[in-house]
Order: C-alpha cells, then sequence, then structure tokens
C-alpha cells in the first residue's frame, strides 16, 4: 500500500518549522524559518507561506502527492480560526488560517493549538504509541498541555480547555498572565525554575538556563538539589490531578528541560505518584517524549492522516 503524505507547520515564538511526513512518521524533508519575537502578523503569515511552499516544492521534486496541511499554533483554536491567546505574537488573533491557506495552496488546511499537536505526535509516533489514554506535558518558557481521551484530542467546548498549564496549585499565588492566581506554569515552569535559582544563588537571570541548573544539579551543589526538588515536586503536584481526573496510561512530559535525563523523569513520576490516588494512577506511567523538536511537525501531520481515516 502506498504511503500517504502531508506537510506538518509549528508554529512558535522565535521560528515556524515545516516537515513533510508520511503516513507511517518518516519525515522527508524538514525545515524552519525565523519569524523574529517582533514580527506582525502579515509577516508570520508570509512567513509560513514561503516554509509551506519550500515543503510542496521538495514534495513535487519528488514526485510526492500531498494530501494535505496540518498546523500547530500557540493559542486557542477552533474550527481552523486562531481566536486568541497567544501573547508571544503580535496580532496573532481572528485570523481563519484554515481558509488563508486553503486559498493559497488549493490544499486541505487543519489547525490546532501547538502543544494538542505535540501531544498528538507522541500519541500517534513517539512515547505515547499504542494508547488511547494520554495526558502531555511540554515544560518549557510556560506548560503547555494536551489530552487524549479515547485516541481523540479532548479540548473542552469549543476547544477552549486542556490548559494544562493553568491548574492552580496555589490559590494565594502571584498573579498568572491568564488572569489567575497561582498557576502551575508559575511554579515548574523552566522560567520559574530559573527565577527560583536565581533568587537562591544571586546569579543574574540573563546568565542561566535550565541547562546549567541541571550540571549544577549533579554537582550536588546544594541550590541546584532543593531548585530542581521544588520544581519537580509542583511537577507532581500537578500531574497528580490530571491522573486523578484522567486516568491516563500515560502521562509524556516534553520540553527542552525534558532532555535533561531519566533521572528528571524519575523525580517527577516519583512526586505525582506520592500525591495521586494510587487506584486513580494503578496503570500511569510518566515517560519522556521521544520526538523532541519534531513532535509538533508530526502531530500536525497527523491531522490530516486522521481525518483522511474517518
Amino acid at each position: 500500500m502506498e504511503p500517504n503524505y502531508a506537510i506538518g507547520i509549528d508554529l512558535g515564538g522565535t521560528f515556524v518549522k515545516a516537515a513533510l511526513v508520511s503516513d507511517s512518521g518518516e519525515i522527508i524533508f524538514s525545515n524552519k524559518l525565523p519569524i523574529g519575537p517582533q514580527a506582525s502578523k502579515n509577516t508570520i503569515l508570509n512567513t509560513i507561506e514561503n516554509i509551506i511552499q519550500m515543503a510542496i516544492s521538495k514534495a513535487t521534486k519528488n514526485q510526492i502527492i500531498v494530501e494535505g496541511i496540518g498546523m500547530g499554533t500557540p493559542g486557542i483554536v477552533q474550527d481552523g480560526v486562531i481566536l486568541g491567546g497567544s501573547e508571544n505574537l503580535d496580532g496573532w488573533e481572528n485570523i481563519d488560517l484554515s481558509s488563508y491557506y486553503k486559498k493559497i495552496f488549493n490544499l486541505p488546511v487543519l489547525v490546532d493549538n501547538d502543544a494538542n499537536l505535540m501531544g498528538l505526535g507522541e500519541f500517534y509516533y513517539g512515547a505515547a504509541k499504542g494508547c488511547t489514554d494520554v495526558v502531555f506535558l511540554t515544560i518549557g518558557t510556560g506548560i503547555g498541555g494536551a489530552v487524549i481521551v479515547n485516541s481523540k484530542l479532548y479540548g473542552g467546548y469549543e476547544n477552549r480547555g486542556a490548559e494544562l498549564g493553568h491548574v492552580v496549585v496555589e490559590h494565594k499565588g502571584p498573579d498568572c498572565n491568564c488572569g489567575g492566581k497561582g498557576c502551575l506554569e508559575l511554579y515548574a515552569s523552566t522560567t520559574a525554575l530559573i527565577k527560583d535559582y536565581s533568587k537562591r544563588s544571586g546569579k543574574n537571570i540573563e546568565d542561566l538556563n535550565g541547562y546549567f541548573i541541571i550540571k549544577k544539579f549533579h554537582e550536588n551543589e546544594i541550590n541546584a538539589v532543593n531548585c530542581l526538588q521544588e520544581h519537580t515536586d509542583y511537577l507532581g503536584h500537578g500531574i497528580a490531578s490530571f491522573i486523578n481526573t484522567f486516568a491516563p496510561q500515560k502521562v509524556v512530559i516534553g520540553g527542552g528541560i525534558s532532555d535533561a535525563g531519566q533521572f528528571y523523569i524519575d523525580m517527577i513520576s516519583k512526586s505525582a505518584f506520592r500525591y495521586m490516588m494510587p487506584s486513580c494512577g494503578h496503570n500511569t506511567e510518566v515517560v519522556g517524549a521521544q520526538l523532541g523538536n519534531n513532535a509538533g511537525s508530526l502531530g500536525a501531520a497527523a491531522l490530516i492522516f486522521k481525518a483522511q481515516n474517518k
């Protein structure tokens, strides 16, 4: 049986990535283009168009027929329209991305939230392959997430939910950009880890990153040890809530810091299992993501393959 092919687009705060993907998860071509932190809406739209054209040209050169374009974007997405909620992209709201690119390329275009599609990529091709019920967390500047229930992405009514980084872990905590207080990402994101280490060590935030703290942790530096223990403890609290709510087979941890090593996943798992209801987590395993930077593009392409198989 001949494979099907789709283009997966993964839009981030500084780059847009594209991949030409087969339905078995093989990446035929991939590339990324910068958009810059101050890029206008039109600049972003044009950059996405350019990178799609690159992928289509590669497909044409290789006599590959593209079935459609899947696209992941920060923010709340409903029926192919980005409604808002992507604070890091200027003017990125009330745009019918699906119709816009469908007119340009005359191909089906399906759009969803970027964290949802990272989760979908891990579900189809990565750490959660073969499962039906999965919670995915990506830990970085903030915390994003995806929930898969009965082999389908779950986003709540009008796809406005599953904002896992905004479950409240400290009801009297600081204000969050989302409008709430004490959200998980304020305590357990890589940003929060760096702020905590800076406060304890006196080092400038500008000179720090997650990898430096992990290095110091392995050197048994007390500030790094305490910071990482608190960081994984907060993650465990949040994940315990997700386990109690969804009873997933797997909780998949992604994002740059998840590459720190199995010890990091083990610390999170130990914390989550300490706080969860044992009966809810009876079948749950906490694992690291497998697809790295390709998760979003693979998940975006999977949107097209999933639609074809309905």
